[in-house]
């Protein structure tokens, strides 16, 4: 085994933030064989504190750091936590990019412990209420830069997950990607004011679809001058993705990285991803982690006792959907409605009940929003059974409401620059673009109509008004 880097989260100040994971991972490496040893450890201390830090300037910083390392093999591996994921991204890209400017260095093994590459429903609660959340850190000032790259849908995060999703596969070139996540919160560290901390679906601060590298970017485009949007669907390399029952995002009890003692769950997941050595030892174990995703899908309730009471949570697969509303010129359609719709007659009335637990718009990215689905009602799902009642049923079976289609209804329709509604074809699937625990950015482009009125040429050489200009019809 090379060298092994720790890459903390947004807001450390002590490397306490590791725990004793980094001593118990070369306790078990060294107990099978690995001549992996403490000293081969490197742990992070990164800045993300500071407002004027930005992601790019940490990236040449890590970039600046592995340059001082002894590697006589020219590798490492690294192991990140939270924001730690988005950071080692960025520095893949950057050296991918920018050859020459960064440390000809080849990572291998890239374990991501939680990671927020589409970022948290919490950063958008702004700095002053993040900075009160302990499940986030203790006792410092939140950096706002990289707050802001950690908003659902900023322009940074959406830019670094369509590089993935349409760029090379790192597998292909030896570097392995693995994406390991809890798969519910710590109900400890719940905030009343703030529930994101205690949303199903997520570890209490990262949402599990946005932890998953395996995102989809869906193209709505419209057809001409017709109302019909032609759908295309890209998706990203494969890469390995694991639920990791039991375990939240923080916390010594069940936290994913800081647990004491180390989570057996996590310490097993890690050395199962440091032993891949092959694109056929990779694709297996990416098989391997998907039928265990699998099987905690199908065992998916979970009963949270209190003291006099039990709380049944059902842990259904959700889906992150980022939607960006353009037209063809690159102008954001601001008051523009999205309609998602189902069924033969495409209503959203016939959307099934309950289908969307969150929508939050982009603080700085006009007209983007992300809606947090729920997979399981979208697809279809049988009956839950209730754990505390023998044959009891928690949720009786869901039917799907095929097929799921988009309708945007511009605000203006009628000025000198206007579009028109338009709608998913009656054959395309939205469905077709959407997975369980995995997040996709759907673009809709509308085509932007210019009105002849907009420019006119007259040989009537009298003053004539032209300040209530008449429309007429649209440049072709």
């Amino acid at each position: 085994m090379s060298a092994l880097v720790f890459v903390h989260g947004w807001s450390v100040t002590n490397t306490s933030t590791y725990g004793s994971l980094p001593k118990a991972l070369a306790d078990r490496a060294a107990q099978a064989g690995s001549t992996l040893r403490v000293l081969d450890i490197y742990l992070s201390e990164y800045v993300t504190f500071d407002d004027s830090v930005t992601m790019d300037d940490i990236v040449r910083a890590f970039d600046h750091a592995l340059r001082g390392l002894s590697l006589p093999d020219g590798t490492f591996d690294c192991i990140t936590h939270s924001t730690g994921g988005p950071v080692a991204m960025a520095w893949l890209h950057a050296q991918r990019d920018r050859p020459t400017l960064f440390a000809p260095i080849r990572l291998r093994h890239l374990v991501m412990l939680a990671p927020a590459h589409f970022g948290s429903a919490l950063a958008t609660l702004g700095k002053s209420v993040v900075g009160h959340l302990k499940a986030w850190f203790d006792g410092v000032e939140p950096g706002q830069r990289i707050l802001d790259w950690l908003e659902h849908g900023s322009p940074e995060s959406v830019a670094q997950a369509l590089d993935v999703i349409h760029g090379p596969d790192p597998a292909a070139h030896g570097t392995w990607l693995f994406n390991l996540t809890g798969d519910r919160p710590d109900r400890k560290f719940y905030d009343f004011v703030n529930s994101y901390t205690g949303e199903d679906g997520s570890d209490g601060v990262v949402r599990m679809a946005a932890a998953n590298l395996n995102a989809r970017h869906c193209v709505l485009t419209q057809r001409g001058h017709t109302a019909t949007l032609d759908m295309t669907i890209s998706k990203a390399p494969r890469s390995a993705f694991k639920l990791l029952p039991g375990l939240a995002h923080s916390g010594d009890e069940h936290g994913i990285m800081a647990s004491e003692p180390p989570s057996a769950v996590t310490i097993d997941a890690i050395l199962r991803c440091l032993a891949v050595s092959s694109a056929a030892s990779y694709a297996a174990l990416c098989d391997a982690f998907a039928t265990e995703n699998a099987q905690r899908d199908r065992d998916k309730v979970e009963t949270e006792k209190k003291l006099l009471t039990s709380r049944t949570h059902i842990h259904d697969p959700r889906s992150l959907l980022i939607f960006r509303l353009l037209d063809d010129r690159g102008e954001p359609l601001r008051d523009a409605r999205f309609l998602l719709t189902a069924g033969p007659t495409a209503s959203p009335n016939d959307l099934p009940p309950g289908f969307s637990t969150d929508r939050q718009a982009s603080s700085r990215s006009a007209a983007t929003v992300t809606m947090f689905l729920n997979y399981a009602l979208f697809a279809g799902d049988a009956p839950v059974p209730d754990p505390r009642q023998p044959g009891g049923v928690l949720r009786p079976a869901q039917p799907s409401h095929r097929p799921y289609g988009v309708r945007i209804q511009p605000a203006d329709v009628t000025g000198l620059i206007r579009h028109i509604v338009a709608a998913t074809a009656s054959d395309d699937d939205l469905l077709d673009a959407l997975g369980p625990h995995e997040t996709t950015i759907l673009d809709v482009v509308l085509s932007r109509r210019v009105a002849e009125g907009v420019f006119r040429l007259t040989q009537n050489l009298q003053a004539v008004d032209f300040s209530q200009p008449v429309s007429g019809m649209d440049i072709v």
